[in-house]
């Protein structure tokens, strides 16, 4: 009479075990539909959902098993009680066996639940929820055909570029005249030494379609001796911080008082009462500023990006003041914030834009650092961080590949489209992290990863689809490597510095790891930049027969 009754000591462990079950099975996340793993942005409800149920499921569990207790301790009257308690070890191991095999479900059950939150963390944050089409693949979006871009391609593109040779032409000539009266200013003993122009970019690689068509040129400078630049680009400076590593670098002015040349006195320590006949220390204690310290960043030795741009537009004003009376036409700055942004306007009313910008040669080599790019804003907040620029390299490699590509190849075509839908979203949408030097590295490594003969005119649509795939999986993964950096498939004819060469690989598309609103932005952008394609090309196209637009 002492013990519980085996039968009703059955009939609690199996209620236990029963609700246990009924617990699993609630809380099993591969009961749940399919088609709610496709809805990231409900991830956390449904986790937080299944939180609340197991805790209501365990308080419930612990009433009821408050209320079958008191209901057997009724049953059996006070007189059982004494002895229930004196045999209750006999009875423990029934009771032990069902609250281990309890625990050992509600583990199973927890293990369960903690896989499908590991897996709900590697899905994307709440804020890359929201994103629309996110996760869908650029082979679902509707593109026009071939004929329909090819009427595009010859109706705008062409048309837009058609006087584009004239322009370069007219830009070329004259840049050269202005930097010669502006080195004609120059007093060579301290004044910096600016050497012929090269040109760059869209305009000179034969895939610029932005109106007004824009020109860009760069001029490399030298400091007069006895002073130099020491360029540090971020693969061997320590002084730049990890959170602004990536292509720049800074320019330090060495001058006689910090490099002697030749003299033993600044390699050994002399003694005491030693002194070097050839440098007299008297000097030292009163600093003699000249005009290249003008260009260093204050209480540095660092060229600063706004001194020098300041000090390149006062020299081009002067210049054009010499030889303005031989020309028919006014030159103006055409935006304050960028100095090196010039623009012509001819008495007919015609407008043509360039940029000249100053820049350093690193080493010997076809690298060079600049203040900033045109018509793009600062990517550092430091005044002594330069940008590396590979225009130079990456021409020449249009250049060469050009030579093994079909007679009429696409690529140059693709970049020209996707350049042309990118300035129009912008424009609806405004701009974001996405930049036509994204665009083209996506076609340089394009390039690279498919056969030559792919590029055939007639396979411009399919090349196109290509762009956008790459593109879609590279903003998902947030990673766009640079093209000149640690790239193993670059041909050795591009004859880069091995430094670079070697060099850990670049992510251009490091901002949006680290700026979650910017990335969100940029793929909305993208997004409706693919919806809007269609739209935008017929808009730009002459209007064509509807049987034509549904092939």
């Amino acid at each position: 009479m002492g013990a519980l009754d085996p039968r009703i000591t059955m009939q609690f462990g199996i209620f236990k075990v029963c609700l246990v079950v009924v617990t699993a099975i609630v809380n099993h996340p591969l009961l749940f539909p399919n088609e709610n793993t496709t809805l990231p942005a409900t991830d956390e409800q449904i986790i937080q959902k299944m939180k609340d149920r197991e805790e209501s499921l365990k308080a419930e569990q612990m009433h009821l098993e408050q209320m079958f207790s008191s209901t057997v301790i009724k049953e059996k009257g006070e007189e059982e009680e004494a002895s229930e308690k004196t045999e209750a070890a006999a009875d423990e191991p029934p009771l032990d066996f069902w609250s281990a095999l309890s625990m050992v479900i509600f583990l199973m059950i927890e293990i369960w639940r903690q896989d499908f939150q590991e897996g709900s963390a590697q899905a994307p944050s709440k804020e890359e929820d929201d994103l629309p089409f996110l996760g869908n693949n650029c082979q679902g979006v509707s593109l026009l055909n071939k004929e329909t871009l090819a009427i595009f391609y010859e109706q705008y593109i062409r048309l837009t570029t058609h006087d584009a040779v004239k322009t370069r032409e007219f830009v070329e000539g004259f840049a050269d005249d202005l930097l010669e009266a502006l080195r004609s200013i120059c007093n060579r003993d301290k004044d910096m030494e600016v050497e012929n122009s090269i040109c760059i970019g869209s305009m000179y690689e034969t895939w610029s379609v932005k109106k007004p068509l824009t020109c860009d040129l760069i001029v490399p400078f030298a400091p007069p001796e006895p002073y130099q630049f020491r360029c540090q680009p971020w693969i061997s400076s320590h002084s730049i911080s990890p959170d602004k590593q990536g292509d720049c670098g800074t320019i330090q002015v060495i001058g006689p008082d910090n490099v002697s040349k030749g003299c033993v006195c600044d390699r050994t320590k002399l003694g005491e009462d030693m002194l070097c006949l050839l440098h007299n220390p008297t000097p030292n204690k009163t600093k003699v500023v000249r005009d290249i310290d003008l260009l260093c960043s204050k209480d540095t030795d660092f060229l600063d990006t706004i001194q020098v741009m300041k000090w390149f537009q006062s020299a081009v004003t002067i210049a054009w003041g010499k030889i303005s009376h031989k020309y028919d036409f006014d030159l103006a700055f055409s935006h304050l914030d960028t100095p090196g942004a010039l623009r012509v306007k001819f008495r007919s009313g015609k407008i043509i834009n360039f940029n000249i910008t100053p820049v350093v040669q690193f080493e010997d080599s076809d690298l060079y650092f600049i203040s900033h790019f045109p018509n793009s804003p600062r990517p550092h907040d430091s005044n002594i961080q330069w940008v590396l620029s590979f225009a130079v390299y990456e021409k020449r490699f249009l250049k060469d590949i050009a030579k093994k590509l079909p007679v009429n190849s696409c690529h140059l075509s693709c970049l020209q489209i996707v350049s042309f839908l990118h300035s129009k979203q912008c424009q609806i949408t405004g701009s974001s992290g996405l930049t036509t030097y994204h665009l083209k590295t996506v076609l340089l490594h394009l390039l690279l990863s498919r056969p030559f003969s792919d590029w055939d005119v007639v396979m411009l649509e399919e090349r196109l689809r290509d762009m956008f795939v790459m593109l879609e999986k590279c903003l998902l993964e947030k990673k766009l490597y640079h093209f000149m950096v640690g790239n193993p498939k670059l041909p050795e004819s591009v004859n880069i510095p091995e430094s670079f060469h070697c060099a850990e690989p670049l992510n251009l598309f490091r901002s949006f790891v680290l700026n979650r609103d910017l990335y969100q932005k940029t793929l909305v952008m993208f997004y409706e930049m693919l919806k809007n394609a269609t739209v935008l090309i017929n808009e730009y196209s002459l209007r064509l027969p509807s049987s034509s637009l549904n092939k």
